[in-house]
């Protein structure tokens, strides 16, 4: 893995992020993670859907627990062809137990703790946590990133409406 710069921070102590550092234009790299149900999920399976990807340290934090719930809301008024995926590295039995007790239905949570491949391929694997960096990502039908933001600060909520906004861009 090559590392980049150290560009987040939990509490103001830097963290290194390793993996490629995808960029805007870019295609998404294909990467595996699980479901709930523990079955095998690609990126590619959702080609021709606009993806938003939301990287999160852990459901079980309250910056987290907000972050879901608000593009759970939010993904109440997307249109069909919208999917938003949020993915940690909490075991998929655990994400399941905290959808059902959080009422999560509009977002599918996955989970990247078996081999960290979203983690390295988007560069938002944290090599003193093992967990990943709070950033989202749009990626567009074809598997073109058209947005992202790594957020700087672990314990700060990401721009929801940027990430909105650059959804309803890739539409037009």
């Amino acid at each position: 893995m090559t590392d980049t710069q150290a560009t987040v921070t939990f509490e103001g102590n830097p963290l290194t992020l390793v993996g490629y550092q995808v960029k805007v234009g870019e295609a998404a790299p294909d990467f595996e993670v699980l479901s709930n149900d523990m079955s095998v999920v690609k990126l590619s399976a959702f080609r021709g859907k606009i993806c938003i990807i939301c990287s999160v340290p852990s459901l079980d934090t309250p910056v987290c627990d907000t972050e879901v719930r608000k593009f759970n809301e939010r993904a109440t008024s997307l249109e069909d062809d919208v999917v938003v995926l949020v993915i940690s590295m909490d075991l998929p039995f655990a994400q399941q137990r905290w959808c059902g007790a959080a009422g999560i239905k509009n977002v599918q949570t996955l989970s990247d703790h078996r081999r960290a491949e979203f983690g390295s391929a988007f560069g938002v694997l944290i090599e003193e946590l093992r967990l990943l960096a709070r950033a989202v990502f749009v990626v567009d039908t074809q598997g073109i990133i058209r947005y992202m933001q790594i957020v700087d600060e672990l314990t700060q909520e990401p721009n929801y409406e940027a990430a909105l906004k650059a959804v309803e861009e890739t539409k037009r």
